[in-house]
């Protein structure tokens, strides 16, 4: 595996807030991601370590530079790896064409229809590669870890969770896609990503993976601001989203908030605190 090169780093809330770069062997391209780690006993201490993934139109950066989850990864002695949410630059035509659909929008599938399928691998980058790179760089204790994201990365964090409960031990998200299948940004992605072969979309759906889910219990927080925007345009459907014998989900429906990251920065703390509870309990 290539060696990561590191594009920056800055001190904050006693830890070091990095970027780092490398050529993805899964995507085949250059891939970034940000790693958050707090201060810690040097060489022999392993930390718990929680992935974040972002939404439509980010990159690695807007959760960095917005959410200020720094205070509360310090706060808990927590890593936090977050990477990019797509493949950039590899050239398929119309990847840049629409905001919520290739370049920006990636939404956590492995593609299986031309052209996008050699690139458009974020399931597998997420949960194969990124947490092997990021142990190269990062203190990264593998039996502790949990995944969350926001909108399409909330959608990605619960499939992920859900399918790879082994390497997870804790999940939650802000207002997610609960229910792609059922939604236009899902309709779309799905259509354009997996073909129109619906029985593909099913692995990639929050709210039937859940129906089916026969691993070891969990307990998922789902934040959803009761104003979004996109709650309204029926984009997310939490409602999708129902606890069974092993899974118990908790959907808290936050009176006055939207969909941005004022809203995320105002409850990142009770998910810091779910994923400390995850894997002490």
């Amino acid at each position: 595996m290539t060696d990561v090169v590191q594009v920056s780093k800055v001190r904050c809330f006693d830890g070091w807030q990095y970027v780092f770069k490398h050529p993805s062997e899964t995507v085949g391209c250059e891939m970034t991601f940000g790693v958050y780690i707090p201060d810690h006993k040097q060489n022999d201490e392993k930390l718990p370590t929680l992935f974040y993934l972002s939404g439509l139109t980010c990159t690695h950066a807007n959760f960095i530079e917005k959410s200020g989850f720094q205070r509360f990864a310090s706060k808990h002695r927590f890593i936090v790896v977050n990477p990019d949410t797509s493949p950039r630059n590899v050239n398929i035509p119309g990847e840049d064409d629409s905001w919520d659909f290739g370049s920006g929008a990636g939404f956590y599938v492995n593609a299986t229809a031309e052209p996008w399928s050699k690139h458009y691998r974020m399931y597998s980058y997420v949960v194969e590669e990124l947490p092997q790179v990021a142990a190269k760089v990062a203190p990264i204790d593998n039996h502790k870890m949990g995944i969350f994201g926001h909108s399409m990365g909330g959608h990605g964090a619960l499939v992920i969770g859900l399918r790879n409960p082994q390497l997870f031990k804790s999940i939650s998200a802000f207002s997610p896609i609960s229910n792609p299948t059922s939604c236009a940004w899902g309709i779309k992605a799905l259509t354009g990503y997996l073909g129109e072969d619906k029985s593909k979309w099913a692995d990639y759906d929050a709210s039937l993976l859940l129906a089916k889910y026969d691993g070891p219990e969990r307990h998922i927080l789902a934040d959803q601001g009761a104003e979004d925007d996109f709650l309204k345009q029926d984009q997310l459907r939490p409602e999708a989203l129902k606890s069974t014998s092993k899974v118990q989900v908790e959907v808290r429906m936050q009176p006055e908030h939207g969909h941005s990251y004022y809203f995320i920065s105002t409850f990142i703390e009770d998910h810091f605190t779910h994923f400390a509870k995850q894997i002490n309990h």
